[in-house]
């Protein structure tokens, strides 16, 4: 892997999380006299180093086994954890890296672990690995990118290892899906398998919501719990005081929920950050703040899509769950517990998943933008226009529907083309639901139009308990239905077929597969559909999807 593509790697997997903690260092960057003096400093004898080792500096390379033992033996080491830790671990690890720099070629090793330390703790690796490539001498910082190179690769690699969480009797695995139209031709896909034997009917796992947002019709009448999605009477709906959606929740403990994942950011004048960390805001900034979230709360009203906001609340949660950790005790809630074990952020998981090619509006970025730089300024150059693209695909494929029962009847039918109208996953079909949710794990759920089971919301709110329509066995592919599969009355085999398909392809933008529209093509030569979902190139080199 060139030096390019890993910088790009470590672009998409540590800068693609929105670590918060990068306000703390550019709060700390633009106040203290002290800490910019040192920084300076240090770059400046980094700098001065390499000129005195570029002279004597070695070709040879470090054994690989040599530096595979160095890796795992920094990884044990442990890390710092609140704010002020990690700049003193930071600043010594540099120092100490110059240090040994300028002892020559023996020590090239020893000097790269030290700055590989420093990258492990700084806020933005790929703005260290710029500085690096700048001042440290070039021997040091090819050893410092073949470290980070192997790191990356192991992370990525070693997921499945620990995702999903085996309490919940799944697992990821590779399957070849046969490409229609070219013999002998397949490409690889991720899907989910059980892992133990079930009977029809029985629970295979249940899973929370990350994020959720209610239908736009819904929004403000009250009707429905803002964080849950819980069926609520207005009456006894718990408003908060200061809410750009007019957002209801069923219980105190849902508002909370909320305005710690993501309200507090988004759609309030709270402070995004914990209490101790809380800056104090101007009136001038206050205000700047408060019109941006109309924006977009107004943009939201208009667009009547649910994606848009998953997206929003996605980056959210993700500043919500790396700002807790920079509180001792914070932490508990913030994220939740994906794997068993393994160092992942959110963004970790959504950017395995399959994604849709979308061009978000400009004005969907910009307001968001908006929004993110009024809240905690410098969080905003994260969402580029194509890693908002991405995220919006990610959510517009993966999301599932969520209904009660039989589903609603009094949605709003769409005034848009049906090719632009929006869908989730939903058995019943997207009428029929009252929000939808990202979901890490039922995100690798395919599609089969006799599907081995079932998404249920039987417990009245968001969270998905998957169902076995069948029983099955441990490997056996565990699939559901994107849309409502069944024929309806007065329908053709021939026309339901078409209906669902024609669904599949404008909500997903693939060609069903499955035995059923198999076995009721009659034989029929169809024009292939392509598959047009993506995954990211990162992941794509690493396992061979």
């Amino acid at each position: 892997m060139t030096k390019t593509t890993t910088m790009l790697t470590v672009a998409g997997i540590a800068v693609g999380g929105l670590v918060a903690y990068a306000v703390y260092f550019d709060y700390k960057r633009r106040t203290d006299a002290n800490f910019r003096k040192q920084l300076r400093k240090d770059k400046k004898r980094v700098a001065k180093s390499q000129a005195s080792s570029e002279a004597s500096a070695s070709s040879n390379g470090v054994d690989v086994n040599e530096l595979k033992h160095a890796l795992e033996t920094v990884k044990q080491e442990e890390v710092p954890t609140t704010p002020e830790e990690k700049e003193k671990y930071f600043m010594a690890q540099v120092g100490m890296g110059e240090q040994l720099c300028a002892k020559g070629p023996t020590f090239n090793l020893p000097a790269a672990l030290c700055f590989y330390r420093a990258l492990r703790v700084y806020p933005s690796p790929v703005e260290l690995i710029v500085i690096y490539e700048r001042t440290v001498p070039p021997p040091v910082f090819q050893i410092v990118m073949q470290l980070t190179n192997m790191d990356v690769k192991e992370r990525v690699e070693g997921y499945y290892d620990c995702f999903p969480p085996k309490v919940m009797n799944v697992a990821v695995k590779t399957i070849e899906v046969p490409v229609k139209g070219q013999p002998n031709t397949s490409t690889r896909k991720k899907t989910l398998v059980c892992t133990k034997d079930f009977e029809a009917g029985e629970l295979i796992y249940k899973e929370e919501a990350i994020v959720t947002a209610l239908d736009s019709d819904l929004q403000g009448k009250g009707t429905h719990c803002n964080h849950c999605l819980r069926s609520l009477d207005p009456s006894s709906a718990v408003r908060p005081e200061s809410d750009r959606l007019d957002s209801a929740y069923c219980s105190t403990e849902c508002l909370d929920k909320a305005k710690t994942h993501s309200q507090s950011l988004l759609f309030s004048l709270d402070s995004p950050l914990p209490a101790p960390l809380a800056p104090t805001i101007l009136p001038a900034a206050r205000a700047a703040r408060d019109e941006a979230q109309q924006a977009f709360a107004d943009y939201l009203k208009k667009r009547e899509k649910a994606a848009p906001q998953l997206v929003a609340r996605f980056i959210a949660r993700q500043v919500s769950a790396e700002t807790a950790k920079m509180i001792p005790g914070s932490a508990k809630g913030a994220e939740p517990v994906l794997t068993d074990g393994g160092d992942y952020t959110l963004y970790d998981h959504l950017e395995r998943l399959r994604y849709l090619d979308l061009t978000p509006p400009e004005e969907e970025t910009k307001i968001l933008r908006e929004v993110l730089q009024h809240a905690l300024p410098g969080l905003e150059q994260f969402v580029t226009e194509e890693r908002h693209a991405t995220y919006l695909g990610g959510m517009s494929y993966n999301a599932f529907g969520v209904y009660f029962g039989e589903g609603r009847d009094d949605k709003p039918e769409p005034a848009e083309r049906p090719e632009d109208v929006e869908k989730s996953r939903t058995p019943l079909g997207t009428q029929k639901q009252v929000g939808a949710g990202f979901y890490a794990v039922s995100s690798y759920l395919n599609h089969s139009c006799i599907p081995s089971a079932r998404p249920s919301f039987d417990k009245g709110t968001a969270e998905l308990h998957l169902i076995a329509n069948r029983p099955l066995k441990a490997g056996d592919e565990l699939t559901v239905a994107y849309v409502d599969v069944t024929q309806k009355e007065g329908e053709s085999v021939d026309e339901a077929r078409r209906r669902r398909r024609i669904e599949l392809v404008r909500g997903w933008r693939f060609a069903c597969t499955c035995e059923r529209c198999a076995q009721e093509s009659n034989g029929s030569d169809e024009e292939p559909a392509k598959d047009e979902s993506k995954v990211s190139d990162v992941v794509k080199r690493a396992e061979g999807v």
